[in-house]
């Protein structure tokens, strides 16, 4: 399993406190190159080893600012604060559990696809001279490339998992689908009627946005008028799901892999 069963909220009789694991604070400032399913997963908040934390103690870890926009939804409850500001975390851990799986479906398939028009399985460092597909990216595959050269591990595999979710989204542009030879569509046998390159890089940018604002630790349960709302996330999950779909997977099957973020959206809609 990728993540910790669910963590839970643990309620003390002091409202103004808090039970949670100093250790999980760390990982909110791991660097985002960093960040694994497993950094994001809140099992530390388990009862086992917990330490109570007052709401003034995690505002002087992490900021006012960042607890401020929470505070203020919460209308000045403390505990209430606090609870929110932890099912943000608990429903960031879920949503990047499906996007990491939705990350590697994708890469994987492009993948599959150049590996086979190109004939070619190492596309990537064969597609960086002028004029070629990742002409743009050829000093990253290269550096990389070397790298694992110079570790003796080098594969074509090795190379498809270095690059981020930006790199897969980029080859969708106007220009990268043309070089292309304008065939990545292919990948998703069962898009609906339609749907153009175009459609599918703003889709793959909305749902990179997400991802980012979770590895930013942004909050993601707010609407844009700041109000609590799952309307942002309920709606890139779709899309997630959508484009597994897409791909030819079931969704609900796949995702059984990690935990779905279906009931910390219940109970942020319930607050």
């Amino acid at each position: 399993m990728l993540f910790s069963r669910d963590s839970r909220v643990l309620r003390h009789k002091d409202k103004n406190k808090f039970e949670i694991n100093k250790e999980i604070l760390l990982l909110l400032f791991i660097p985002y190159s960093k960040l694994t399913f497993l950094a994001l997963s809140l099992s530390s908040l388990r009862t086992s080893g917990t330490a109570i934390m007052k709401y003034e103690e995690l505002v002087s870890i992490l900021s006012q600012a960042r607890i401020g926009k929470y505070f203020r939804v919460a209308k000045g409850n403390k505990q209430r604060t606090l609870q929110l500001y932890h099912h943000n975390l608990k429903l960031s851990q879920r949503l990047f559990g499906v996007i990491g799986m939705f990350e590697i479906a994708l890469r994987n398939a492009i993948h599959n696809h150049y590996s086979q028009q190109f004939n070619d399985k190492d596309w990537i460092v064969n597609s960086t001279a002028p004029g070629k597909l990742l002409a743009y990216d050829a000093k990253e595959i290269a550096e990389a490339q070397n790298e694992y050269i110079k570790k003796g591990i080098y594969s074509a595999d090795k190379m498809v998992a270095t690059f981020n979710f930006g790199f897969w989204t980029y080859l969708f542009t106007k220009n990268n689908y043309r070089i292309g030879g304008k065939t990545l569509l292919q990948i998703f046998p069962n898009k609906k009627k339609g749907l153009t390159q175009k459609d599918v890089y703003n889709d793959l940018c909305a749902i990179r946005e997400l991802r980012n604002r979770i590895a930013h630790h942004e909050p993601i349960c707010f609407d844009k008028s700041k109000n609590l709302s799952t309307q942002y996330v309920v709606k890139h999950y779709d899309l997630i799901k959508t484009y597994f779909t897409y791909m030819g997977y079931d969704a609900n099957k796949l995702l059984k892999i990690v935990e779905k973020p279906d009931s910390v959206i219940k109970e942020i809609d319930k607050l």
